[in-house]
């Protein structure tokens, strides 16, 4: 996925996690640095998008920076700095929606998950030339030797990540809106009876 793009969808993750999440968090009045639904949000940031945001920027570097940049100039400090920040934005975004989700604000929680991932489709749309040619920053800025995303390794692979990460998305919304085990209620029970004594 484009870094810019990326970091715009993260954001937007993060958010719509602390959305379904709004009726467990607003039942406890833990940390929202602990709580179940923020380790979903780090796992999630951690084993699917850091991955796969990694994977175009190291792979498809001229691309996921949009053309704008050569991605070979970019040291590799930057980059990694960059891919980084990209899957922390979803903890962030989850961060930032939380206590809003646990007042029961649900607008600006809708608009924290929506203005993200409008602002991502229309610079998808406005920069749809850039985004659907496979090309090194060279072919791309000559005009020369480009391909068709879809005719191209990397369409292939941003089918696979599409697919892995709303695949993983799901299950993460899954586990968010499932109740918690009675595990937990028994722990958390335990930790009632033990402070009273």
């Amino acid at each position: 996925m484009p870094l810019p793009l990326a970091a715009l969808v993260a954001l937007s993750l993060g958010a719509l996690f602390a959305y379904v999440a709004r009726g467990e968090l607003a039942q406890s009045d833990a940390p929202l640095v602990s709580s179940r639904p923020a380790a979903i949000a780090v796992a999630f940031a951690a084993f699917v998008y850091l991955p796969a945001v990694a994977y175009f920027a190291a792979f498809h570097g001229d691309w996921a920076y949009m053309y704008f940049v050569a991605w070979r100039r970019v040291p590799s400090a930057i980059d990694l700095a960059i891919v980084i920040a990209c899957a922390a934005l979803v903890p962030i975004g989850f961060l930032i929606a939380a206590p809003l989700s646990r007042a029961k604000r649900r607008e600006i929680v809708v608009a924290l998950v929506a203005a993200p991932a409008a602002i991502a489709a229309a610079l998808a749309v406005i920069f749809e030339r850039r985004l659907a040619t496979s090309a090194t920053f060279v072919q791309f800025a000559n005009n020369f030797d480009t391909r068709p995303l879809g005719a191209s390794a990397l369409g292939r692979a941003m089918l696979v990540a599409l697919a892995g990460c709303a695949a993983a998305t799901l299950w993460c919304v899954k586990l968010l809106r499932a109740p918690r085990s009675k595990v937990d209620h028994a722990r958390d029970a335990g930790s009632v009876d033990a402070g009273k004594r």
